[in-house]
């Protein structure tokens, strides 16, 4: 394939040619320094989490909410940009290895500024940690761009884009507060726009198998905060013998619902989801938005579930629940869009979105959180008995 390569194992002491890697490369997985990179966002996602948790307990619904959404956008354009980037440029080599570091050092200044964001809206913090992320990214775009090739202009165009949005960010923090909120919204859309720009001026490769393994690997590491909050609600347990058997059953269920998540996430071959068209890559991007988003918000809303149980709350137990019931319908919804819709027959067609909307009901039951359970597992279930549907099953049928 013209243009394309597959880079050796160079000597860590040289660099190396940065040209579009073959999108079909055999056994492409996930790199040591994917793993590493992919370390920080775990303080950074956790530290959001914590954070909306607090708001939601203070009963700051509405402006929790927003906080968390502007937040977890950074933390997620951020990581989404190096993946895609990676599947398509990575080079192991030793600038390649600074970069990604010096990526890294950017989120864990992103992720001291989240609590400053929330408290006092301010966004100082923030911007700084996401713009040096995103200049050691047009670095990389740079050198992606210094080889002749059919992705040279898509190459160019990231890197042009993105350092003007980055000038635009920092200059939104010299806007009066009362308009930094409309300026957010605009510029958002203009992060989102650079690759729907540049791809069309020459499409980068990417590895179908390679970008689904990176995003399955983001999900665990939401889902297991997840579980942190199902251990907490053992510890609190463990503190307060009055309301002892709430918060073990609040414990059991969420683990109940965390794998009935992992399963539904993990039944489809999401790999299917990409397959060439710009359209369909960018879809399965940028909804993977309100699923990691929501991976995020199910570990605060339990444990507001537990401040729920042990009056620590400002919200009613009606309230507390939607905060647990919301997210995984929000999470359910978009993995079936992204991925199940395509690869399944009509009763997981049916079962699957009608179960995610049925998971709001449970507020209105006096036991948090178990009927939401009992229909995780009963679309588990239905899953286990109607495996995906391949091409070839199709033609067969």
């Amino acid at each position: 394939m013209s243009g394309v390569s597959t880079p050796e194992t160079p000597p860590r002491s040289r660099l190396v040619r940065m040209s579009a890697r073959d999108p079909k490369e055999p056994g492409r997985t996930a790199s040591p320094l994917e793993l590493f990179f992919d370390l920080v966002f775990v303080v950074a996602v956790s530290v959001a989490s914590v954070q909306l948790h607090h708001a939601l307990t203070e009963g700051h619904v509405g402006s929790g909410l927003l906080s968390y959404g502007m937040v977890f956008f950074a933390i997620w354009w951020a990581w989404m940009n190096f993946t895609w980037f990676a599947t398509s440029f990575d080079t192991d080599d030793w600038l390649y290895r600074v970069l990604t570091i010096v990526q890294m050092s950017g989120v864990l200044v992103l992720a001291a500024g989240i609590e400053p964001v929330f408290v006092d809206g301010d966004f100082t913090v923030v911007v700084a940690g996401y713009v040096v992320m995103r200049v050691a990214m047009i670095a990389q775009w740079l050198r992606a761009s210094a080889t002749d090739g059919p992705t040279r202009g898509a190459t160019r165009a990231y890197a042009a884009g993105i350092a003007v949005v980055q000038v635009c960010w920092l200059a939104l923090l010299l806007l009066p507060e009362e308009v930094q909120g409309a300026a957010w919204v605009v510029l958002a859309a203009a992060e989102l726009a650079v690759p729907v720009v540049a791809e069309n001026r020459g499409r980068t490769p990417w590895h179908p198998h390679h970008i689904t393994e990176r995003y399955g690997l983001f999900t665990l590491i939401l889902l297991g905060e997840s579980l942190l909050a199902s251990s907490n609600a053992i510890i609190e347990a463990l503190h307060d013998e009055q309301d002892l058997g709430s918060l073990i059953s609040i414990a059991v269920l969420t683990v109940v619902v965390t794998a009935a998540l992992w399963w539904i996430y993990f039944w489809p071959p999401h790999h299917q989801a990409l397959d060439g068209r710009l359209s369909r890559s960018l879809r399965y991007g940028y909804v993977h938005y309100f699923v990691f988003a929501a991976a995020g918000a199910f570990s605060a809303g339990i444990e507001v579930e537990i401040d729920a149980l042990t009056g620590h709350t400002a919200l009613s137990d009606v309230g507390a629940s939607f905060t647990v019931t919301v997210p995984i319908a929000v999470f359910v919804l978009g993995v079936w869009w992204l991925a199940i819709r395509d690869n399944a027959d009509r009763v997981v067609n049916t079962v699957v979105p009608v179960g995610a909307l049925l998971v709001l009901c449970d507020p209105v039951i006096p036991v948090p959180v178990t009927l939401t359970a009992v229909i995780m597992v009963a679309i588990v279930v239905v899953l286990v008995l109607h495996p995906p549907v391949t091409g070839a099953s199709r033609r067969a049928g």
